[in-house]
């Protein structure tokens, strides 16, 4: 383990800023953890439901403000996507080949998940298993997916937004808002705000790839900023406190962003500028960065994965004791919430297996001769030192 610390250490470039992988990491644990913990397949009948603990424990909202962090996710996405295509420019690399070595990073492990859950799906319809309960798994599954379309898409129109200034979407959400809630307009106007929502902090990464926000000052300002409209939203607005969807609301923060969650994301991207310095000065440390590294390194397959991991733990403890509190009984109270942390290793362990069988898929093989770390992945240098390190254990 010593030796793959120190072997990550020195393949990370000394112009690196450590903290932006930081933040992805941060980004990707608090989906995970937040979907783990709003969301509850309950046994009933011979079927399974999903709910979120949301609907029955409402002072549970604050759980969102923490877990709900795509808006650090799309900042760190367009900081990387603005720089990325800079420097491909700057190689002689064309538009072309930059977009799809980008969109195979990101779709290679999703074409994994759809075969298996393809053939599962099939095996569960041949043994019996109903449609409600087939319903409920594949939705869990399928539905983080939007996420990986917006954000290729607004990849792939990185050259046209990198010097958009963040405003002009914020404008739109706006817009769309005040015609949905305030002057009636149709529901399907929303959708709008699905790739103008999460323009926001793409356009805010962007501006930071390009030397921008620079200055505590204007994380302060995006903090307090953001942070100030979104309680007014919140309590004199009509918006849900949930940055998440809740079964049974007649409105959603999430699906389709509202005005409320960018405000938010832009509170989020506020805070995470002003984490910057303590993550450099803590990343500094070789076994802090090696973690960060490697968590990146699988980052997509965690993404993917971590809904399958809970519905494996899950349906595999039904069949063989029952339901259990915490994984398939009606999160009503706090003995749910209690049982559902102490679940958590156990998500996680089986979160390994799945990291184990389909993380290849993440990354191509690597060219002779290719960088040693690139765009938060360790890529190579990883791979030769856990080789090196588990020799040494050998030896």
């Amino acid at each position: 383990m010593r030796e793959l610390i120190r072997r990550v250490d020195a393949a990370t470039p000394p112009e690196r800023d450590r903290a932006v992988d930081a933040l992805r990491a941060f980004a990707i644990l608090g989906v995970v953890l937040g979907h783990w913990m709003v969301t509850a397949l309950v046994a009933d009948s011979g079927t399974v439901r999903a709910t979120s603990p949301l609907q029955y424990q409402p002072h549970l909202v604050p759980l969102t403000w923490a877990f709900q962090t795509l808006a650090v996710f799309f900042l760190v996405g367009g900081q990387m996507g603005a720089r990325g295509h800079a420097s491909a420019r700057a190689r002689g690399v064309t538009y072309r080949q930059w977009l799809g070595a980008r969109m195979a990073r990101l779709f290679r492990p999703v074409a994994a998940v759809l075969v298996v859950w393809t053939l599962a799906a099939g095996a569960m319809l041949a043994s019996g298993v109903g449609l409600t309960t087939l319903h409920s798994l594949l939705k869990l599954v399928l539905s983080p997916l939007w996420f990986l379309l917006v954000f290729a898409a607004l990849t792939a129109a990185t050259p046209l937004v990198a010097r958009l200034h963040p405003l002009w979407p914020l404008a739109i959400v706006l817009h769309v808002d005040l015609l949905r809630f305030g002057l009636g307009g149709p529901a399907w106007l929303g959708w709008i705000n699905l790739a103008a929502g999460w323009l926001v902090p793409y356009c805010l990464g962007a501006a930071w790839a390009r030397g921008g926000l620079r200055g505590r000052m204007t994380g302060w300002v995006l903090l307090l900023g953001g942070g100030t409209v979104t309680a007014g939203l919140v309590l004199f607005g009509g918006y849900p406190a949930a940055m998440v969807g809740v079964p049974g609301a007649a409105i959603s923060n999430l699906n389709p962003p509202t005005l409320a969650a960018v405000t938010f994301g832009l509170a989020q991207c506020g805070a995470a500028l002003l984490l910057l310095g303590p993550l450099r000065r803590a990343l500094a440390r070789p076994p802090v960065w090696a973690v960060v590294t490697l968590l990146n390194a699988s980052a997509m397959t965690v993404f993917l994965w971590h809904q399958t991991a809970m519905m494996a733990v899950t349906s595999t403890a039904l069949r063989l004791s029952g339901p259990l509190p915490g994984l398939h009984t009606v999160p009503d109270g706090p003995a749910w919430l209690a049982a559902r942390l102490a679940w958590l290793p156990v998500f996680a362990a089986a979160l390994l297996v799945c990291r184990a069988a389909f993380g290849t898929y993440e990354h191509a093989r690597p060219r002779p001769g290719g960088r040693v770390v690139r765009e938060g992945r360790p890529g190579r240098a990883v791979g030769q030192a856990r080789k090196r390190a588990g020799a040494v254990r050998r030896g």
